[in-house]
Order: C-alpha cells, then sequence, then structure tokens
C-alpha cells in the first residue's frame, strides 16, 4: 500500500475541522486530520531507508498537511547525522507551518548540535518565515544549557520579522531564555533590545512560567 493510502486509511474526519482550523493555509481537503500518535506509528512501521519512503521524502512540496507531518517524523528516525542534516536541508524550504516546523526535532542532532550551527546561521538570514522560526527553535533545543554560548540570544535578537511565528518564537527563546541562561537573557529586557511585541509577549510567558522565581517575575511586571 502506498504511502498516501497509508494516511488516507488512518484520516480521522472529526479531527480534520479542528485541525485545518490551526492551520489555515491548507485548504480543507488538504487536511485529513491522522492524529499524531498514529502518525509516529506509520512512520515507525515504514523502513527510513526504503525506496518508497526515499521516494516521498524527495516528492516535495507535499500537498497534504499530514503528508509534511509525517515527513518530519520519518526524517527524525534517520540515526545517521549526515543523512540526517542532508535530509532536513532538503525539507526546510519546504516548511510552511508551524506545527510540522515544531515536530522537526530529530534525536541524532543531540550529541552532535554543534554541527547545526552553520546551518542555523545561514538559516537565520532567510526571510521565510518557518526557516526562521526552525533555526530558532534549534537554538532554544540545544544551545540553553552546556553549549551556551551569550552570541546565540544576539543572533535572535537581530532577526528582524514582522511574522507571527517568527516573533511568537523570539519571544519564546527569551523566556526560556530567562530562565536558563538568566543573567545573559535579562539585559535584553531590563535594556529594551526586543521589538515592542516580542518584548511583551516574553516579560508574559517569563511570568506565567514556573520555571523563572517569583523575585524575577516582579522585576519583570515592572519593566
Amino acid at each position: 500500500m502506498s504511502i498516501r493510502r497509508q494516511l488516507e486509511a488512518i484520516a480521522d474526519a472529526k479531527n480534520a475541522g479542528f485541525v485545518a482550523r490551526l492551520v489555515p493555509q491548507y485548504a480543507p481537503e488538504q487536511v485529513l486530520g491522522c492524529r499524531t500518535p498514529q502518525l509516529r506509528a506509520l512512520a515507525k512501521s515504514l523502513d527510513p531507508e526504503s525506496a518508497e519512503v526515499q521516494e516521498f521524502l524527495q516528492a516535495l512540496p507535499h500537498t497534504l498537511f499530514d503528508e509534511n507531518q509525517l515527513h518530519a517524523f520519518l526524517i527524525s528516525r534517520i540515526r545517521s547525522f549526515d543523512a540526517c542534516l542532508a535530509a532536513v536541508r532538503a525539507f526546510v524550504p519546504y516548511l510552511d507551518n508551524w506545527a510540522t516546523c515544531d515536530q522537526l526535532l530529530p534525536p541524532v542532532f543531540r550529541k552532535q548540535a554543534e554541527r547545526l550551527l552553520p546551518d542555523i546561521r545561514q538559516w537565520l538570514r532567510s526571510d521565510a518565515e518557518y526557516t526562521l522560526r526552525y533555526a530558532i527553535g534549534l537554538l532554544m533545543q540545544h544551545f540553553l544549557d552546556g553549549r551556551f554560548d551569550p552570541v546565540y540570544p544576539e543572533w535572535v535578537c537581530a532577526v528582524q520579522s514582522e511574522a507571527y511565528y517568527v516573533r511568537m518564537e523570539q519571544a519564546w527563546y527569551f523566556a526560556t531564555a530567562l530562565a536558563k541562561q538568566p543573567e545573559a537573557a535579562l539585559p535584553y529586557l531590563t535594556a529594551h533590545r526586543l521589538p515592542d511585541w516580542v518584548h511583551r509577549k516574553t516579560v508574559q510567558k517569563a511570568i506565567e512560567s514556573r520555571r523563572i522565581p517569583e523575585d524575577m517575575k516582579a522585576m519583570l511586571r515592572q519593566i
């Protein structure tokens, strides 16, 4: 059975309407409503090195939202860092929604995340909304702990975009940085270095976070 047929077999018409409202860039007929656990299970059942999967991964752009979701899950199963990064590079230009963007989290990147930095720098120079969001997300996922360098929030701060999902990701990044790297992140708020919308959203998210201490929340409320 083809991958498209397998997706159609797990389509959920009741869920499709809900999903379609979350990704309005897709027409209703482009959303099958496949649920995430079933998509993950389908990805797990497929051999990522098979000819069928390779053909699917190369058939870009996809027509269905569900195809893009499955594509992200299939990439995440690739165990070779080089092969996985090559697949991500090929897919990033076709990221067209926040859900697929945020699902593209290959485990193989964790141990050698430093090798992503040249690509992250390149993606941060893009004008594409979801390419920018993906690059900021990688910095948030892999470079706010032991790999942190003060230059990384500078990269995120330097992104200039009016796109909603880029600004939201910038706010998520700095709210998370306030919890993990407060000394480096706080000056971006106290000095009002972020765009106004990103600044306000960062403060809102930080105040709502359980990871931010109360004394910092009090300071954030004042600024």
